[in-house]
């Protein structure tokens, strides 16, 4: 059973899709500026295919049913908001973090999909950034707000998979 909330928020101190966003636009500007060929390890047709189907199975996976469940919980997907409930069903059976883990797969479907290695080099980055300032201060705060459930919560699933 949830606790009172009064106020208690978690404390994300960043918005979170933008730290893969800000990786994407350094990939394309490091590969402008120091160009990696990395159009022959996978041709134009099959890294539009694969990259594609990476990003697309990660949203339809991970972040749309996520969101879906949060909602239909009566829940926000904004991290600033307060939550009612510990989710462990669906994608949060198996990760902690869906809508988190689907960013950091679609940095690398968009890796493959642009060809750009830079976007691949800095996706464990945009991982670090994410649970840094979103993913630790999140469970900080279920942890407070839930307690016991969290924990055990914890123990039986993983923060990314």
């Amino acid at each position: 059973m949830p606790q009172e909330h009064d106020g208690d928020v978690p404390a994300v101190s960043i918005f979170p899709p933008f730290v893969p966003t800000a990786a994407l636009v350094a990939a394309v500007l490091a590969q402008r500026i120091w160009p990696i060929d990395a159009g022959a390890l996978l041709p134009s047709p099959w890294r539009y295919w694969i990259g594609g189907a990476i990003i697309l199975l990660a949203m339809g996976f991970f972040a749309m049913r996520a969101v879906r469940q949060m909602r239909r919980s009566g829940q926000s997907e904004v991290p600033w908001t307060p939550v009612t409930e510990v989710l462990q069903s669906g994608p949060y059976s198996l990760s902690r973090n869906p809508m988190y883990l689907f960013m950091v797969v679609a940095c690398i479907g968009f890796a493959i999909l642009l060809a750009n290695p830079w976007l691949l080099l800095f996706t464990p980055m945009v991982a670090w950034a994410l649970q840094k300032w979103a993913i630790i201060p999140e469970e900080e705060y279920l942890e407070r707000t839930f307690g016991e459930e969290y924990a055990v919560y914890r123990t039986r699933v993983r923060r990314w998979i």
